[in-house]
């Protein structure tokens, strides 16, 4: 099977950051899907497990944690797919990725592909979708179904591909979205997307979000990095709570945390794939969830970039582009050369 690998970790710029390469076909075990990969999209995640560093792989690496496709067959203990479903997931960051024709992913981690959006478009939504639900509605308990109506969610970093789609599952909670964006571009985009209101984070936020009418606000989700720490326990109300993405060498001081009695969660989506968790399965739910959502026309794709075919050169474009720091929504790479 054809696939996009690595054997060296090297700069972006660099012709040989990615090979293309045959590989052998997997065959599927236990509760394991064969997906046959028709779309892949590219996350900060991939870029920095490919940070250059003094390692060489003997097999080939294949990177790569978002992707939709076609269950061409099934383990004999897999009892929620059968070959022909369309589906989508993000995967499991232990186990080889999706940047190639067919992978192997566990059916508990996958859910069924949004009817509605093509292979590209359904390909942007796994991984930022996991994270943003999780983040959301697990960490910070905030109900889906609206119970907590009103109440205000800060969320920094939100014109990346978590923050786009944060913004719509924090709208279909009946929640009050105050996004952070620096380019007008950005700007646009989180409005289009449905936020209230819109504050620069390369600006002095607490400032403008008072001036909004916020003295503090009910939750803080951080999807960039925690540079903007003392910020957030500035602005997050007392007993409330922040959830971020980074983990961080930063100093964070917790004094106010303390003081307010606020709560602090990490999310990780990759936790439990990796950690084999008794509610593996939830996932699978929460994708299929999302993907009604979708086709019920209440959540939109979040792709912005699109790149034909799924190949090395491409791959390193992807990359390039997400190493900026300034992309909008999401980059996919679709369809593999004949």
């Amino acid at each position: 099977m054809k696939a996009v690998a690595l054997t060296h970790y090297l700069p972006v710029d660099n012709p040989k950051a990615f090979l293309d390469v045959d590989l052998p076909k997997p065959a599927a075990s236990g509760r394991d899907l064969l997906v046959s990969v028709k779309a892949v999209s590219v996350n900060p995640i991939d870029t920095k497990v490919r940070r250059p560093k003094d390692k060489v792989e003997e097999v080939p690496r294949v990177l790569g944690w978002d992707a939709s496709g076609i269950v061409e067959a099934v383990g004999p203990d897999a009892t929620l797919f059968k070959p022909g479903d369309e589906v989508y997931y993000a995967g499991d960051i232990t186990r080889s990725g999706s940047d190639a024709e067919f992978q192997l992913v566990d059916e508990r981690i996958v859910g069924f592909k949004p009817k509605s959006l093509g292979f590209a478009e359904a390909a942007a939504l796994p991984l930022t979708t996991l994270t943003a639900y999780e983040a959301f509605f697990d960490r910070l308990g905030i109900d889906r179904a609206g119970a907590d109506k009103g109440q205000s969610v800060l969320i920094i970093g939100a014109g990346g591909g978590v923050g786009s789609i944060a913004i719509q599952l924090a709208k279909a909670a009946e929640l009050v979205v105050i996004a952070t964006a620096s380019r007008p571009e950005t700007t646009s985009w989180v409005k289009e997307l449905g936020a209230d209101h819109v504050v620069n984070h390369r600006e002095p936020m607490v400032e403008q979000v008072r001036a909004l009418g916020f003295q503090h606000v009910d939750h803080i989700a951080i999807f960039n990095d925690m540079r903007h720490w003392e910020t957030a326990v500035e602005l997050i109300r007392p007993q409330g709570g922040i959830v971020s993405i980074d983990d961080t060498d930063r100093p964070m001081p917790m004094e106010g945390m303390k003081m307010k009695a606020a709560s602090l969660h990490w999310e990780f989506m990759f936790a439990r794939a990796m950690h084999q968790t008794p509610d593996m399965i939830e996932q699978h739910k929460l994708l299929t969830w999302v993907a009604e959502e979708v086709d019920a026309g209440r959540i939109r794709t979040t792709v912005n970039k699109v790149f034909t075919p799924i190949n090395a050169v491409n791959m390193r474009e992807a990359h390039r582009l997400i190493e900026t720091g300034a992309a909008k929504g999401k980059i996919v790479l679709e369809g593999w050369a004949s």
